[in-house]
């Protein structure tokens, strides 16, 4: 009896450490594998956007020569005279009120050209193509076309302004002016993402919501408060975030466009790191800058989590 009890607790051992064994195994196969799929991700993000971001913020602690490479350790100093200096809090606004008007403008008119496109009309279809188009357009090609209708003395804007006898404007040279050109381009450009993105989530509301409204007799404006933007407001959540944060970092149009004038009314953040980095090799203030915009962009998309996720409905 005795002996029998000592040999099934043998054999029960036997199988706990047999089966730890197989788990240990388990685990370290689960491992490798992580590290052969993960590890080359890892890799490449460590090398292309780790590095150069701890690199960027070490940088934004010292004086650099014109090599970029550190000289002086001044800790805050980068930081304080960059926020106390006039030209640099004027970029700051140049940057807040171009991010607002291009994020507000692309929403509002993404939102109604979905809502346009989601109708059942003749022909439609070339709608949403034309509305979609703008996507597939470079920045270049862009800047390009938009130089040639705000051209002051040959755009298309002037000359059909002087057609109907009305005042010329200076599109590109006036600073308030400057800023609208480079704002409606901008807008252009997002305006074929922002569409799509909403009008295949326009495409998901069910209709018989639609057909229960009319039966009570709302009104379409009533519809489209009360119906079709909380429906589709995660995807209007999506789509304030990433035009925030492109927005942010918009560089391609202003460079092409106004290359940050007149009077510096287009130099916005990022084409003023670019400029104090590339053109005047001042590497410890561009840095400063950057790590700036990064925690602003931060902050502001965290502001839009707290604020708006609470409106959105999943």
């Amino acid at each position: 009896m005795l002996k029998s009890f000592e040999e099934n607790q043998l054999n029960d051992s036997k199988v706990l450490t047999t089966e730890d064994a197989h788990g240990k195994s388990k685990r370290h196969s689960d491992t490798l594998y992580a590290i052969l799929f993960l590890g080359p991700s890892l890799l490449l993000l460590s090398v292309f956007v780790f590095y150069p971001m701890l690199k960027t913020l070490y940088m934004s602690f010292f004086l650099t020569n014109n090599f970029g490479q550190t000289t002086v350790f001044v800790g805050l100093n980068n930081y304080i005279s960059i926020l106390k200096s006039g030209s640099f809090l004027s970029s700051l606004a140049s940057t807040f009120v171009y991010v607002i008007g291009v994020m507000v403008l692309t929403i509002v008119m993404g939102l109604a050209l979905a809502v346009f496109a989601n109708q059942k009309l003749r022909g439609i279809q070339f709608f949403r193509t034309i509305f979609s188009s703008t996507m597939g357009v470079s920045v270049s090609v862009s800047a390009i076309f938009f130089l040639f209708v705000f051209n002051p003395t040959s755009g298309l804007l002037n000359q059909m302004a002087g057609l109907l006898h009305l005042p010329q404007l200076n599109w590109m040279t006036d600073p308030h002016l400057a800023m609208i050109t480079v704002i409606v381009s901008t807008v252009w450009m997002n305006l074929g993402f922002t569409f799509l993105v909403l009008f295949g989530a326009l495409q998901a509301v069910p209709q018989s919501l639609y057909d229960a409204a009319n039966i009570e007799g709302a009104s379409k404006p009533y519809q489209l408060f009360k119906i079709t933007i909380p429906m589709i407001s995660p995807s209007l959540f999506f789509v304030g975030i990433v035009t925030l944060i492109g927005a942010f970092k918009s560089f391609g149009l202003i460079d092409l466009m106004t290359a940050g004038g007149p009077n510096n009314a287009t130099n916005l953040l990022v084409y003023r790191i670019y400029q104090d980095a590339f053109l005047n090799g001042n590497y410890s203030q561009a840095s400063t800058e950057s790590i700036i915009l990064t925690i602003i962009i931060a902050i502001m998309t965290i502001i839009q989590f707290k604020v708006l996720e609470k409106r959105v409905n999943y």
